[in-house]
């Protein structure tokens, strides 16, 4: 349909005998002092407004709240996608600027990116000093949205009496890894309990859940909170709790957070082994001492490694336990201190990642295995 829209007073009566005229008749009209507009621009707009007409239909109640619901999971599932590619393409030259000249030889090695701590998104906040490796809240950088499905890693302290109110989440995978203090966990499923050193709350939120974190007791509570994005939208909301001694990650890998399903990963709320993720993502953790070198295979297409900063807040340049990461096979090494991450490209079969504690202090560190 051709919409026409007068330029001038006098033409507001005139009526056109032919809604699709001719190229030469849209000339004519456009002389005549009409303004012509294309059918494809009619579209475009339509589209644009698209938001509008559906705001306005919620508000009138023409659309169905499930209806509303489906669309909003589908436009959180459209930018996510996106933002795997933008990702993708923006880390791809400078994981690519170290590749070997062999092909062969880039088949079967990991490649590093730095994610220098004091780059990391940072805000003091009194009771609440975080920081953001991904984008989060008022920090926002496309260079660093996601990671596969890796989605936030936040280190947090909370001081006490303080921390997070009762809020909502829902369609993703939320856990909580204590490092020091106490942090008490309530929630809408009904679990109540306090969380302290070597603890792993694992949240999968699903269709909603509404939960607060609180520090419990007389000292500040330090825990990451990491989030990643599921497998499968609106799964049934769950709550699981693991703990990993000290002595069980003193100099060697345990993987802490495993997919659902894997082997050895239990779907009790309460159990040995692995937290239950439905997500694509494996977690590990180390506790690497003084000279100490510790060796993981990687199977996914991706990882990350994150030095947790155990020596106390530090917004400025990295300091503390000092680690050197690499594979087997490879000459690709990059050292890292606390606060410090670095974002792992790996080769089609696999490899084997190497940490070395290269400083003086013992080094804890969380390194993700991702699809």
């Amino acid at each position: 349909m051709l919409v026409i829209q007068p330029w001038v007073q006098q033409h507001q009566n005139r009526h056109l005998a032919d809604t699709r005229p001719s190229r030469n008749a849209g000339r004519k009209l456009a002389k005549a002092g009409y303004y012509v507009m294309q059918p494809k621009t009619v579209i475009f707009i339509h589209i644009a407004l698209l938001p509008v007409y559906l705001t306005v239909a919620v508000y009138l109640n023409l659309i169905p709240p499930t209806v509303v619901s489906n669309l909003s999971s589908l436009l959180r599932l459209a930018k996510t996608n996106l933002l795997k590619q933008r990702l993708a393409a923006s880390l791809s030259s400078a994981l690519h600027s170290s590749e070997p000249s062999s092909q062969a030889e880039n088949m079967s090695t990991l490649q590093f990116s730095l994610r220098p701590s004091q780059e990391r998104g940072k805000a003091d906040h009194g009771w609440l000093k975080t920081f953001h490796t991904f984008s989060f809240a008022m920090y926002q950088d496309h260079k660093h949205e996601l990671w596969g499905p890796l989605r936030v890693i936040n280190e947090d302290r909370v001081l006490p009496g303080t921390g997070f109110g009762t809020h909502s989440h829902r369609e993703f995978e939320i856990f909580s890894y204590v490092v020091s203090g106490e942090l008490e966990h309530k929630d809408s499923m009904g679990n109540v309990e306090v969380l302290k050193r070597g603890d792993i709350q694992l949240t999968s939120a699903g269709t909603g859940i509404s939960h607060s974190e609180k520090t419990y007791g007389s000292r500040p509570v330090h825990f990451l909170q990491i989030w990643s994005l599921p497998h499968t939208s609106r799964l049934t909301p769950k709550y699981y709790t693991r703990t990993f001694f000290d002595a069980e990650k003193t100099n060697k890998w345990v993987r802490v957070v495993a997919p659902a399903g894997s082997e050895g990963v239990s779907d009790d709320r309460e159990a040995p082994g692995p937290a239950p993720v439905r997500s694509a993502l494996t977690l590990y953790a180390t506790l690497a001492e003084k000279g100490q070198k510790v060796e993981q295979p990687l199977k996914g297409k991706k990882g990350y490694v994150h030095v947790v900063q155990t020596s106390g807040y530090n917004p400025g340049k990295a300091t503390g336990a000092a680690v050197r990461i690499g594979a087997t096979g490879s000459p690709a090494e990059l050292e890292l201190e606390e606060g410090d991450g670095a974002y792992i490209a790996m080769g089609n079969g696999g490899s084997t990642f190497v940490l070395e504690n290269i400083g003086d202090k013992t080094a804890e560190v969380l390194l993700f295995d991702l699809e």
